[in-house]
């Protein structure tokens, strides 16, 4: 998908606070408010932006411990892994679901109270599920996530005019 500069910018600006007016979303990208409303409505019909979330501190929401589950399903089957998949992503502790190759068909970020949820979570939940042949556990200590996602296109551009 194209991404011109003013879309990146706009892009750029709304990683950083979605909430702005989009007045002031336009003085910061060096367009009209028109201009502006117009490229962002294009943004999210073309799937370029899909939502708008309130980034929560899992802390303050009584859910500090963090781990990363990793899980075999047996079989391997389609509606197996798909019926998996929705389940998993369902739970109230899910924040993350990956659906992997490799020696595992999932990997689930969830969040928890403490220690003995993670415990609970997974033989209360997953090791009851007969699809489950194996679960791999591993605690997180902390999680840094990236809040800006740059288009990929912008590096493969700056890559080929700085050669």
């Amino acid at each position: 998908m194209d991404l011109d500069a003013l879309d990146r910018a706009l892009l750029r600006e709304l990683q950083n606070d979605a909430r702005q007016t989009n007045r002031d979303l336009a003085a910061k990208t060096g367009v009209s408010p028109s201009t502006s409303l117009e490229r962002v409505r294009s943004l999210r019909e073309r799937g370029v932006i899909t939502g708008f979330h309130a980034a929560v501190d899992l802390e303050a929401v009584g859910r500090p411990v963090q781990a990363l589950i990793a899980v075999r399903i047996r079989p391997p089957a389609r509606p197996v892994i798909e019926g998996f998949r929705e389940w998993a992503a369902r739970l109230p502790e899910t924040i993350g679901l990956f659906v992997t190759s490799g020696a595992h068909d999932f990997l689930i970020h969830i969040a928890v109270a403490d220690v003995n949820g993670v415990y609970a979570f997974v033989i209360d939940r997953l090791t009851e599920r007969r699809e489950v042949a194996d679960v791999q556990t591993t605690m997180a200590y902390e999680h840094v996530q990236s809040r800006r996602v740059e288009p990929a296109a912008e590096r493969a551009r700056a890559r080929r005019t700085s050669r």
